[in-house]
């Protein structure tokens, strides 16, 4: 048969795993090891698979890979938040943050060449994280990504008492033998704290997310740490929720109780957008009479005016590597527990 993309021709019969293999110049054993996303396999031969899946046309079938394998080929990228959502559950803050839109690119970078489909989930009540791990647990998708948003949330202990496999984006909020990705968001911390002074501020306060969300605190403990090393024993800090609305208001309270502010270290780039708002309302230049660093080097820092200077948090590698944990764990269910910490960097722009 003639090769073709995508589609086809009239008359010819359907592209097979065998037309995949002669293609890509590798046994049926390794085309079916590849279309399976089974682990192991040579880097250039699983290239090689995917072009020629792609040049054949061939879609594989869902239905008979699911009754070898046992397995569905999805995972569902869970957010636990704490909240219902149930007269809006995806047009909220899941879209209006482009922290979520980072990870998803992440996740899917790894997925689709697994051939694997992502399913969202958000989950705010009790219910519907019981509802959850019943169904993870009844093979509705073979393993889940997780984004924990509440401090004290259950749903990382419920999935792996429940044997489900399971990676959490970020460091769980209490000991749990589930396998994670973070950011050393207390380097990252520092980084601003050792730029603000670096760059002259000397009244510098600090805008942080929710006192009791680990990446949050974690930015505290480490902006604190820093500043001390320079000399400064207390720092001003507001608490925001990670929405530009929360910086704003944040930064208009500093503003009141500290009229002198030169310096500002805002732990997400939407809140520093609203602290820009802020000064700028109230006549503060940035950066002439204010510096600003953000945190996550998201689409916020360069929508902003000035841009923003921000510590690099790299979502989308951190996502892929979490996609590939627990393709792993899918794969291999007694393996250790694993944790992988990225780490994070300076990025100059205009407010700092």
């Amino acid at each position: 048969m003639t090769a073709t993309r995508g589609h086809t021709p009239v008359g010819e019969r359907l592209p097979t795993l065998e037309d995949v293999a002669r293609v890509a110049g590798v046994s049926r054993a390794t085309a079916s090891r590849v279309i399976n996303g089974i682990r192991n396999v040579d880097p250039q031969l699983n290239e090689q698979v995917w072009n020629a899946v792609g040049a054949t046309g061939y879609v594989p079938n869902r239905l008979a890979r699911s009754l070898v394998t046992r397995r569905t080929g999805t995972v569902a990228l869970v957010v636990s938040d704490s909240e219902a959502h149930d007269d809006d559950p995806f047009l909220g803050r899941f879209f209006a943050d482009p922290y979520f839109g980072r990870v998803v690119g992440g996740l899917m970078s790894v997925l689709r060449q697994a051939g694997v489909q992502l399913a969202l989930q958000i989950v705010g009540t009790p219910d519907q994280r019981t509802r959850l791990v019943g169904d993870l647990r009844h093979g509705q998708a073979d393993g889940a990504v997780v984004l924990s948003l509440p401090a004290h949330d259950p749903l990382p202990r419920m999935l792996t008492d429940a044997g489900v496999p399971a990676v959490l984006i970020g460091r769980p909020p209490e000991p749990v033998p589930i396998d994670y990705v973070d950011l050393a968001n207390d380097t990252g911390a520092a980084l601003a704290a050792d730029h603000l002074v670096g760059r002259g501020a000397r009244q510098i306060a600090m805008i942080s997310g929710p006192a009791d969300v680990p990446a949050s605190s974690d930015r505290v403990s480490g902006f604190r740490r820093a500043m001390a090393r320079h000399g400064h024993g207390w720092v001003p800090i507001e608490h925001g929720n990670f929405t530009r609305e929360s910086g704003e208001a944040a930064m208009r309270t500093l503003l009141a109780a500290q009229p002198g502010l030169d310096g500002v270290f805002v732990a997400n780039d939407l809140m520093a957008l609203g602290a820009q708002t802020a000064l700028r309302n109230a006549g503060r230049r940035v950066p002439d009479d204010v510096r600003v660093v953000g945190f996550d080097d998201s689409s916020a820092a360069t929508a902003a005016s000035p841009a923003l200077t921000t510590i690099r948090h790299p979502l989308e590698d951190m996502a892929a590597e979490g996609a590939r944990l627990l393709l792993a764990r899918v794969e291999d269910r007694t393996m250790r527990v694993s944790s992988v910490i990225y780490e994070p960097t300076l990025v100059v722009r205009d407010s700092a």
